[in-house]
């Protein structure tokens, strides 16, 4: 709560011609942010508990996300960090958090938002963790549409952790799994089989 409560508050007198003057503390927003990280609050109800209206309680939370996320170490300061504490391996896996329809298009007039995999709309999100499976960073959000092998790169740093990077969903692995789910949307391509369970990081 402190950590969070101290990031807004250096972004408020930052950005704030008078900070002073918001209708609640950074450490109310702090509360605001984190009750619906870890528990989904209603944002009504945050509103109410905050003492705040239902407007100001929406625009808090996503100015502390975007605060929070800001903050976000880069990969390669995760893996060495993760190598200097003796890491044997790290994980990396992915979800799709779904989401209401979006109406935005690919250019071949696909849903850029839907994933044929799951036949759903939502954004996916490719997650690393460590050994034990704790969440260490998480990628920015890729259109539903978007595969594992189209995305963004993010480069991995050659013998970032001994064991090397576990699941091959990544910059340097040796393939993608395909999964169970072999029929894909209209205008979207199959995945590539894995050639090996673990893709080294060296």
């Amino acid at each position: 709560m402190r950590t969070v409560s101290g990031w807004l508050t250096a972004h408020r007198r930052a950005h704030d011609t008078r900070p002073h003057q918001r209708a609640a503390t950074t450490w109310v927003q702090a509360v605001v942010v984190l009750r619906w990280l870890k528990d989904g609050t209603d944002v009504r109800a945050l509103a109410r508990d905050s003492g705040v209206w239902q407007a100001t309680a929406y625009r808090y939370l996503h100015e502390a996300l975007k605060v929070i996320a800001q903050r976000s170490p880069d990969i390669a300061d995760v893996l060495n960090r993760l190598r200097r504490r003796g890491e044997p391996f790290v994980c990396l896996d992915g979800t799709l958090v779904r989401t209401d329809r979006v109406a935005a298009r690919t250019q071949a007039g696909n849903h850029l938002w839907y994933s044929g995999k799951h036949k759903a709309f939502g954004g996916n999100v490719q997650l690393l963790t460590d050994h034990t499976g704790f969440p260490v960073r998480t990628a920015p959000v890729e259109p539903g549409s978007t595969h594992f092998r189209h995305r963004r790169p993010q480069p991995c740093p050659a013998g970032a952790v001994p064991g090397g990077v576990a699941g091959a969903a990544h910059t340097g692995g040796q393939g993608l799994h395909r999964g169970r789910h072999r029929h894909q949307g209209p205008g979207q391509e199959p995945l590539p089989r894995s050639r090996h369970p673990v893709a080294r990081a060296s």
